[in-house]
């Protein structure tokens, strides 16, 4: 079997990468950071001039000290080093239900010492159930930690091995039986960012039991698991639902989530399994129902509130769209427990030979200097958790009804600033009674004017926030002949520049008292009989337009580029990381043939795993199997090139193939590929594990 490569990282001094380590333990907050595996090494030609190396790993088997302890031997006598000879290894593995950090120390001579350090640094003895709770932690972060085939995480942390955890039924079995018995602590380990309090159904375990069985498909242990845990706890029964309605057992999810919300009809998971349920079968008046008693019973929660939003987009009910958006609360992004590691003074970074691929080899003249200012500057690229989210459904909204309409339902639901200082002025404002906007999207009743059908209310010109945007750049103005962020069936944007948002009235600025004698308006300024009506946009809110405004600024300046080009019959030339950013930037704005474009000139010049997935996602929608397994050999290739023999991406892809097409196929249109022999033996190892996992085809 192939492995992949062992990236050294050395050290300028030995065990300070275990120093940092101890250091982060107080500090981690959830499944914590990958495996790190520290070697002592020993020059033989230079005597006893030693070193210190290391790397993290995911996946390996923590369920006793031994398996541990067998990695780091392979690691100790591996042929590859003859200069030097291991005289010492530690492997660390974090225990996160615990809080323990679990150690196997190697030494040569010598034996194996395992035990447990605690966040205070003392030491402790390693018992049965804490190695359970490591296996299994383990387990979900290979899952958590596992790239999807596009390399944002393969680059976040330099020189980690990803391994398959679990390659054989025998192994699943091991799996959820750990995950049956601590499956009631899972709300100790955290939960995903867009969820505020971790609870049975929410939290990192449930996370990765779910995703373990979409990626395998073994529905029926999936369902044989919860099955069992319903028993003990009713609130297992949306994850239940969940399972059945990927396994095609849709009458029975229904049935269950029926039953299980007359006992507990303020659940907010099983309410949201339902709305989604609905949603999928374009029900959305039944959504509806459900998306707001869900909002009901869990007001705190981000996705309760982007549930129902995503229903009003829908239902094309825009201005309650965005009073819900704007009812959503936001939670500040903590990412995942990275290790945080001093400097190192050297890093071997080996190829693995069966990888190597020609055109996945990453060019020595990186062109990344190349790229545009105004590129680097796009802060949409840079949302996660809550704010990702909120950002899509707007983009989604925009798509749908172009820029100037969505400009014209937000100065009817939301105060601007004009008005606001209007109504100030003469007073009216202060004896105003202002609806709760939560609660008006949960009554669902718009306001007076409906949907952006009647002209814009007043605007000022006063000063914006640029969000790190120097001015000249933010006002800059580029005309357009079309409009090409709007769908040809949907309201379209007028000839010219883009309109740039004005700023709405925030909570805040209402909290501050009175403006500066500055800011009153003209005495001619006009006078707002819907004021009353209106809400007061979250400061969020409103920098998610100004956001949105240059992501629309910036692809229309590129679309209008390349059609001026194309009509002069003259080459439109960008870097390959212009490209890929202008791939990501279309496929945010919801236009994924224009994203697809930008993918498509981004691998003409260089390879790009993420322009590659990119590829990939338009292949497997329009059912091209044959180039779905050609751009898979290639990214499989990139993984193992980067160490990684494992992505739950890339594996579930192939498992759809194999459902759709059947394993003999499937390794036929493999073999058939003009590449090295080693480079396609990496794409049949995947074919294998489904094989293994007796998925849907894999039989012919």
């Amino acid at each position: 079997m192939v492995v992949p490569a062992v990236p050294e990282i050395i050290e300028e001094e030995i065990e300070s990468a275990v120093d940092s380590r101890n250091e982060s333990l107080p500090s981690l907050r959830e499944l914590g950071p990958p495996d790190l595996v520290h070697l002592v090494k020993q020059s033989i030609k230079s005597g006893n001039k030693q070193s210190g190396v290391y790397h993290h790993v995911t996946g390996i088997d923590a369920s006793s000290s031994a398996s541990l302890a067998a990695y780091v031997n392979t690691i100790i006598y591996s042929p590859n080093d003859k200069s030097s000879k291991v005289i010492s290894g530690l492997y660390c593995c974090y225990n996160a239900f615990s809080r323990l950090d679990m150690r196997v120390e190697v030494k040569i001579p010598g034996g194996v010492e395992s035990y447990c350090i605690d966040e205070r640094g003392d030491k402790r003895v390693a018992s049965d159930a804490l190695w359970m709770e490591t296996f299994l932690c383990g387990v979900l972060r290979a899952y958590a930690y596992a790239d999807d085939g596009g390399g944002e995480s393969i680059k976040k942390i330099i020189g980690v091995r990803r391994f398959d955890p679990i390659t054989s039924t025998e192994m699943e079995h091991k799996f959820l039986d750990a995950a049956e018995r601590l499956f009631f602590k899972g709300p100790q380990l955290g939960s995903e960012p867009e969820v505020q309090v971790p609870n049975i159904a929410s939290n990192h375990l449930t996370t990765g039991l779910i995703s373990y069985i979409h990626t395998t498909g073994r529905y029926t242990s999936g369902i044989n698991l919860f099955e069992k845990l319903r028993t003990r706890d009713l609130e297992v029964s949306s994850l239940l639902a969940r399972v059945m309605i990927s396994a095609d057992e849709e009458v029975q999810a229904v049935k269950l989530l029926h039953d299980a919300i007359a006992k507990l009809p303020m659940d907010y998971s099983l309410l949201d399994c339902q709305a989604t349920f609905c949603q999928s079968k374009g029900r959305l008046d039944w959504a509806l129902e459900c998306a707001k008693r869900g909002v009901t019973a869990a007001p705190s929660e981000f996705g309760t509130w982007a549930r129902l939003a995503e229903v009003y987009v829908g239902l094309e009910q825009w201005d309650l769209a965005l009073l819900t958006l704007n009812s959503c609360p936001m939670f500040t992004y903590n990412d995942k427990d990275f290790p945080r590691m001093p400097e190192p003074a050297h890093v071997l970074l080996p190829v693995l030979r069966e990888s190597i691929l020609d055109e996945i080899d990453e060019p020595t003249n990186y062109d990344g200097d190349q790229v545009h200012q105004s590129l680097r500057k796009l802060h949409a690229a840079g949302y996660k958790g809550t704010f990702l989210k909120a950002y899509s459904l707007l983009t989604e909204i925009t798509a749908k009804i172009g820029w100037d309409q969505l400009l014209r339902v937000r100065s009817q639901v939301f105060v601007m600033e004009e008005e606001y200082r209007s109504e100030k002025q003469t007073g009216s404002s202060q004896n105003a009674t202002n609806p709760n906007a939560s609660t008006v999207a949960l009554r669902g009743t718009p306001s007076p004017i409906i949907n952006g059908n009647t002209k814009p209310e007043g605007h000022t010109n006063g000063d914006t926030e640029s969000h790190g945007d120097d001015e000249e750049t933010l006002h800059e103005k580029h005309t357009s002949p079309t409009s090409p962020f709007s769908p040809p069936d949907s309201a379209t944007i007028a000839d010219g520049p883009i309109e740039k948002p004005e700023h709405t009235i925030t909570p805040e600025v209402v909290k501050a008292g009175s403006d500066s004698p500055s800011d009153d308006p003209p005495a001619s300024a006009p006078k707002y009989t819907q004021f009353h009506n209106k809400r007061l946009c979250e400061r969020w809110l409103d920098n998610l337009f100004m956001v949105l405004y240059e992501d629309l600024r910036i692809y229309t300046i590129w679309r209008t580029d390349m059609a001026r080009a194309q009509s002069e019959s003259s080459d439109y030339r960008k870097s390959a990381e212009e490209w890929e950013i202008l791939g990501e930037l279309a496929e945010r704005l919801h236009h994924f043939p224009e994203a697809v474009e930008a993918y498509q000139a981004c691998l003409r010049v260089r390879f790009s795993p993420k322009a590659m997935k990119g590829v990939l996602r338009m292949y497997e929608e329009k059912g091209k199997n044959g180039e779905v397994l050609q751009a898979m050999i290639r990214l499989i290739a990139w993984q193992y090139r980067w160490y990684s023999e494992f992505s739950p991406a890339l594996l579930r892809t192939v498992r759809k193939l194999i459902e759709s097409e059947g394993a003999v196929k499937v390794r036929s249109i493999v073999q058939a590929t003009s590449l090295p022999q080693p480079v396609l033996d990496l794409t049949h190892r995947y074919v294998e594990l489904c094989v293994a996992f007796r998925s849907s085809g894999s039989e012919g």
